[in-house]
């Protein structure tokens, strides 16, 4: 039987279940991808597993996020990662060398591997057609430790790609055509798999661009097939030796079906304050723009930072509009450097920053109050950038390059009347830079794990009750982010391994309350929308939330990553069986889960609720296995009592 490519490959690493879309699998992991915001904790649930070596393949731990070192936390965090990657066996990235996923497909990445990431963006993998799937700490720190990972097997879209790129449009304005299709929810539960023969059209970090930010459109991942474009690449890298060729066979089918013609496509653009905002960009042209940034976790590589290079050549930006540039990496900025692209931006008035996140995560780079800013970075959720009330755009390096020049929103076709499309080819041999990274010895096994003042262990998590009786404290609407219910940002961020610290930001965007509140009522519920969850792989939007007494989350549906982390962290994910009874719900509302733990123990899928004295009926759409780990407490709890349970370690 023909098989596509995503069948290939899971059922390559398949180890339990089978690839029906909806049932549970278990699939082995090779490589492990953590960074450092969301990637302390992980290490911490890795030593509490008891684990004396990283067991997969290949691990790095990187640090891109929590680069501003403001005091002594983000340092603390810095060292305690770099000695714990060192005794346990992982690589490390330091800070300033460049952001994971850019990194890793530079010196890391091989077709047809898996990758499950501690970082919602993982999928950027697809750059080298790997399976990069983002997850949160404690299913990246299990896959560390050996053990499978545990997903419902995606349904596969097969998008068809034909054509070529006109000029002054490029692969985020593909990926904004998804987005514009089916915005931020639309591909939940799907792998998006691209064929055809405009995929020959597209550079290894085309494809990147893509597959990360096909994370906004809720997808578990996405993948490109490794053809002469992946091979250049990898022997651009100097490994050339990792190369295999993967496509689907043919005849191939997919459970849907989707196309794109790339000469179609016109400079797109996703307006505030969603990535699934997206429209032409001629459709809000002359806005006056105040900050333009390109780089960042997503169009960072040489290509994209290039061709902003040479169209900003022998000019200025702007007066009134700040130019900033992020690389991906520092193999980046060397490469941009030899290539003159550097002297191009300084000339024209950019800020160049190091290698990392920067204002993607809100570390650094705020918008002022009211102005505009246009990034080509993934996420523009309500006051991710930092700035309350911001105004975030999202779009390709060629619209912000016009931007920065003109001061105002511009359809970079607007510049073909001046100079000519500046097509850029990636190097055919990089210079390669992998002196920044430590890699893993015996030698380093040896070495003291060291913890700062700040650091503190995982709390305690009590197995859930017979009966639960609770109160609503917050109720929230659609499209709630994990941005939403913990904030970024550089105040933040740096309490990323200190629980009952980061706590208190838990919903300070809408309720600044909400930590005192949680804490006065013991056990608490919050009731929300469609897509609740969406966005980041951070498990502190379930961790924290738990340690607040959050016990149960009932909404209309949830994201992927943030129901399993709720799961993994014992909040029992309940959704309507009848929608309307979102209703019935408000703050202060009283609610008892009656016999609940005999139910979940029952494997009953409804779940009934009382609200305020009246009944209604809940969905629990959970495996088997999530069930235990909710009985426990937390799949941590479940682990350390029943070591030998959780899948077999390889």
């Amino acid at each position: 039987m023909a098989k596509n490519l995503v069948q290939k490959i899971l059922d390559a690493h398949l180890l339990e279940g089978r690839l029906i879309p909806g049932e549970e699998i278990a699939v082995k992991i090779d490589h492990v991808l953590l960074q450092d915001a969301t990637g302390t904790m992980a290490m911490l649930e890795f030593e509490a597993l008891g684990i004396e070596a990283v067991k997969a393949e290949v691990a790095v731990q990187y640090v891109d996020h929590n680069i501003l070192q403001t005091d002594n936390k983000n340092a603390d965090d810095h060292k305690y990662l770099q000695t714990a990657a060192a005794h346990y066996g992982l690589y490390y990235s330091p800070p300033g060398n460049g952001v994971s996923h850019q990194v890793h497909m530079e010196h890391f990445g091989v077709p047809g591997k898996t990758m499950l990431g501690a970082d919602s963006h993982t999928p950027g993998a697809a750059g080298v057609s790997m399976l990069g799937i983002g997850a949160g700490g404690l299913d990246v720190a299990m896959a560390m430790a050996g053990f499978p990972y545990y997903l419902p097997c995606p349904r596969v879209l097969g998008v068809e790609l034909t054509g070529a790129l006109p000029d002054w449009v490029s692969a985020k304005d593909v990926i904004l055509e998804m987005l514009r299709r089916y915005n931020v929810k639309g591909c939940v539960g799907k792998i998006i798999e691209y064929y055809g023969p405009g995929v020959k059209s597209l550079s290894a970090t085309d494809r990147e661009t893509i597959g990360n930010m096909g994370t906004e459109l809720g997808a578990t991942t996405s993948i490109f097939p490794s053809d002469e474009n992946t091979r250049a690449y990898l022997e651009a890298q100097g490994r050339g030796e990792c190369w295999v060729e993967l496509s689907a066979d043919e005849g191939a089918e997919y459970d849907e079906y989707d196309a794109i013609d790339l000469s179609s496509l016109e400079p797109l653009i996703a307006c505030p304050s969603s990535p699934g905002n997206v429209v032409p960009v001629r459709e809000v042209a002359g806005i006056k723009v105040d900050q333009v940034i390109v780089g960042s976790s997503v169009n960072s590589s040489f290509r994209d930072l290039m061709v902003v290079a040479k169209i900003v050549e022998g000019r200025h930006a702007h007066p009134y509009t700040s130019f900033h540039v992020n690389p991906g990496s520092r193999q980046v900025l060397e490469n941009v450097a030899i290539e003159g692209g550097v002297m191009s931006f300084l000339m024209a008035g950019a800020r160049i920053h190091e290698p990392g996140c920067l204002g993607c995560i809100g570390m650094g780079q705020a918008p002022g109050t009211g102005e505009v800013s246009l990034r080509t970075m993934p996420r523009n959720f309500p006051g991710r950038s930092g700035t309350r009330d911001d105004q975030v755009y999202l779009c390709s390096p060629e619209t912000i390059a016009a931007a920065a020049l003109r001061g105002v929103i511009t359809d970079p076709r607007d510049l073909g009347s001046e100079m000519e499309y500046p097509r850029i080819k990636d190097p055919e041999k990089y210079h390669v830079d992998i002196s920044s990274i430590i890699a893993p010895s015996e030698e380093l096994r040896s070495v003291e794990v060291i913890r700062g003042p700040n650091i503190k262990p995982l709390p305690e998590m009590d197995p859930l009750p017979g009966t639960l009786t609770a109160e609503v404290v917050l109720k929230v609407g659609d499209n709630i982010s994990t941005d939403t219910i913990m904030p970024a940002g550089n105040q933040v961020l740096p309490l990323r391994s200190n629980i009952e610290a980061i706590s208190k930001f838990v919903y300070s965007q809408i309720d600044p309350d909400f930590y005192k509140e949680c804490l006065a009522k013991g056990s608490v519920v919050v009731i929300g929308g469609e897509n609740y969850g969406q966005g980041s792989s951070r498990e502190h939007a379930a961790l924290a939330p738990r340690f607040l007494g959050v016990r149960a989350k009932i909404t209309r549906s949830f994201a992927r990553i943030h129901k399993a982390n709720l799961c993994n962290f014992g909040i029992l994910p309940l959704t309507f069986k009848n929608p309307s009874d979102y209703d019935l719900f408000k703050k202060g509302s009283k609610v008892a889960f009656p016999a609940v733990r005999t139910h979940i123990e029952k494997g009953d899928v409804e779940i009934p609720v009382e609200v305020d004295g009246r009944r209604i009926v809940t969905f629990l759409k959970v495996s088997e296995r999530q069930r235990k780990h909710l009985l426990a407490g937390g799949a941590l709890n479940f682990v350390r009592q029943h070591p030998h349970a959780e899948g077999r370690p390889s």
